[in-house]
């Protein structure tokens, strides 16, 4: 029996139920354990069990009752859970700490859909796990093949999904995948979405477009998936004439970008390809922008020369990358680019995207 304590300043290593003080009562045993005196104030904490690899064991907690030895703060929870949740299933619950005058977390039920091509077809050969984090702290590892739901297989993709219960995470940030397996093989994974189990948006959206060729001689694979874009519900209301739309008018819900692209002072830098961007923000992504009327000049993309490009579109967010290229067209299509700054109106923020190829 493992526990992680989560406070203001960071979290605890898993700290092993292993110091028994005395056995109280035929059902109740009490442990001291340390923790560091840096974690500040705790908001929750995990409970699970570590190592348990195949093994069918399971433990009945009913209920869990802590004291600061030094300050009295005494916190008690009750769970009337038995871990592992079911056979080779989730081995973790998490509460959340409640102190006086304070809200405290709640406990967030997670939908977690997998996209891919073959995971399904090696699920019994291939040992998954997914650690989601965000603002609040992370889930630690969770298992993500044990309990599969709104399995879909169509020819060349299929999805399933996974619930997570947790202390609520705050806006999320990135997902960290651990696979391994016992025999050699190669997994699909397209993307991961991740919402709220109650709420349809926001749905947080992590491409991952990539194949995992597993070594069962070697050890796991670990990825870490940042965020790539989130999808953000509207609330929807009739016009006199009971069509719906949107809340907010279009122009409320739009923003302004500047867009200034450095072309590089080399032979050859310039081109007379058609460029295109795309902007990726932590709440969303811009569609496809062709840039191609400059306000400085007729001819745009020449060597030594800064273009300036205005865009309207869907507030994105901070933004944190940017797709750009050309489609190659023209003679000599090859193209210098220095830099691309970016001013966000709506924010007041100016982001600089160094390329310098």
């Amino acid at each position: 029996l493992v526990m992680v304590f989560y406070g203001s300043n960071g979290k605890s290593n898993p700290v092993s139920m292993e110091n028994k003080v005395e056995h109280q009562a035929k059902n109740q045993i009490t442990y001291d354990i340390h923790l560091p005196s840096d974690l500040g104030m705790l908001y929750k904490v995990r409970l699970g069990l570590q190592g348990l690899e195949d093994s069918i064991l399971q433990l009945a907690l009913h209920h869990l009752k802590m004291q600061n030895t030094s300050t009295l703060d005494t916190f008690s929870f009750t769970i009337n859970k038995t871990l592992p949740l079911s056979l080779n299933g989730d081995r973790w619950i998490e509460f959340p700490v409640e102190w006086p005058l304070k809200e405290a977390l709640s406990v967030v039920t997670y939908h977690l859909t997998v996209f891919s091509r073959n995971i399904l077809s090696e699920r019994n050969l291939v040992h998954m796990t997914a650690c989601i984090y965000g603002t609040h702290g992370d889930t630690g590892d969770r298992s993500l093949l044990w309990s599969l739901q709104n399995v879909q297989q169509e020819e060349d993709n299929e999805s399933f999904l996974v619930t997570v219960d947790a202390v609520e995470l705050g806006e999320l940030d990135k997902v960290v995948l651990l696979i391994s397996s016992k025999t050699d093989c190669k997994l699909d994974i397209k993307k991961l979405h991740l919402k709220e189990a109650v709420k349809e948006h926001p749905i947080y959206v992590f491409e991952v477009n990539e194949v995992f060729s597993i070594d069962a001689n070697k050890p796991e694979i670990q990825r870490e998936i940042p965020v790539s874009f989130v999808v953000r519900g509207y609330k929807q209301k009739k016009d006199i004439d009971g069509n719906l739309h949107r809340e907010g008018s279009p122009a409320r819900n739009l923003t302004d970008y500047t867009i200034k692209v450095y072309t590089g002072d080399k032979r050859g830098a310039g081109t007379d390809a058609n460029v295109h961007i795309i902007l990726f923000g932590n709440e969303d992504k811009s569609e496809v922008f062709q840039l191609s009327q400059s306000l400085e000049h007729q001819d745009p993309f020449e060597r030594g020369k800064v273009d300036t490009f205005k865009i309207k579109t869907k507030k994105l967010g901070s933004l944190h990358s940017i797709e750009i290229g050309h489609d190659g067209k023209g003679f000599a299509s090859g193209w210098f680019l220095e830099k691309v700054e970016i001013t966000d109106a709506s924010r007041n923020s100016v982001y600089c995207f160094s390329c310098n190829r």
